[in-house]
């Protein structure tokens, strides 16, 4: 069954056009996160799913029920903010508890719905505690399980882990995966951060500027960009671009490869010059110019690079991307 479709949906506010004919389906279980830069209206799309904006045309089904007109409380949703939102007066037991008291859900199964997200999310011994006395990963837990206990058709995470320190950031991402296995419930989760969709879906849907440039499996859009935008923006380091006459005299298209497909070659054909070396233990990531072009290489292992040494890269066979000057991919 199909948990969330979207068809010819536009947002605008007043003579902006924020969202522009956004065409999407969510399976049962499936983890979409919807990623882009800042202002590409990923956000604005998560708030028209969760009824907290009214859509300027076009249709949301959730469950196959048509609610364009459904108020937020009755869409069967659950929504993670960034800023955790939760009651300070009240302890953690009370902030799970309080959307299942106000559907008068019996006291039976308030009991058992804040035990089981408790132990799921190893919050049992902090139960009557207060926001105040948890830690920024504690409260985001506290948040999740808010969500958990309504037993949502859909949960909707807003860039939950920003406020978060990157080994914080890490964990809850595991927990949030864990938790996606365990409930097979059908999550969409908005981030900026390229890393957390690409660890966290099962599908991508990239944005920009309101439009949908590409969905698929993460390294379908890894493998197969359809774009250079999408190519750029997914992968840590970003794909490197150059000019492809620096290969091909006269050749006017825009060649892209990615800082793992460029290794040092004595016969390789991109004559570099290390500007700065990121010796990261694992990886070495060498910053160098090619004919006053910057690229990345991510070598394997440590290697003993300085800046200003000289050295010829080659890149990998059958893993050279082509652009035109609009920026469409181009068969190599």
């Amino acid at each position: 069954m199909t948990a969330l479709t979207l068809t010819n949906v536009n947002k605008s506010f007043g003579q902006v056009h924020v969202l522009k004919d956004i065409n999407l389906e969510v399976q049962d279980g499936e983890f979409v996160v919807f990623v882009g830069p800042s202002g590409c209206g990923k956000s604005t799309l998560l708030r028209v799913i969760a009824g907290l904006e009214d859509v300027s045309s076009g249709d949301v089904y959730i469950g196959g029920e048509h609610v364009n007109l459904t108020p937020p409380s009755k869409r069967g949703i659950a929504m993670v903010f960034q800023s955790y939102a939760l009651y300070p007066h009240l302890n953690v037991r009370k902030n799970m508890t309080l959307a299942l008291k106000q559907e008068r859900q019996s006291k039976e199964i308030i009991d058992q719905r804040v035990a089981e997200a408790a132990r799921m999310l190893n919050l049992e011994e902090y139960l009557e505690r207060y926001p105040s006395e948890l830690s920024g990963g504690q409260r985001q837990r506290v948040a999740i399980g808010r969500a958990i206990v309504r037993h949502p058709k859909l949960f909707l995470f807003d860039e939950p882990l920003s406020n978060l320190d990157a080994a914080l950031r890490m964990n809850t991402r595991l927990e949030i995966a864990k938790l996606h296995q365990q409930l097979a419930a059908s999550m969409i989760y908005v981030t900026h951060d390229q890393s957390e969709a690409m660890t966290l879906a099962d599908k991508i849907v990239v944005l920009r500027d309101g439009y949908v440039e590409q969905i698929g499996s993460p390294m379908e859009l890894y493998n197969n960009p359809v774009n250079k935008f999408v190519a750029g923006f997914l992968g840590s380091p970003a794909m490197n671009f150059l000019p492809a006459g620096i290969l091909n005299e006269g050749d006017d298209r825009t060649l892209g490869v990615r800082p793992e497909d460029l290794f040092l070659s004595e016969g390789g054909n991109l004559p570099a010059m290390v500007q700065h070396v990121e010796q990261l233990g694992g990886d070495t990531n060498v910053i160098a110019t090619v004919k006053d072009h910057q690229v990345t290489a991510r070598l394997f292992g440590q290697h003993a690079i300085e800046s200003g040494q000289t050295f010829n890269l080659a890149i990998s066979e059958g893993k050279s991307y082509f652009f035109d000057k609009s920026g469409a991919r181009l068969s190599a």
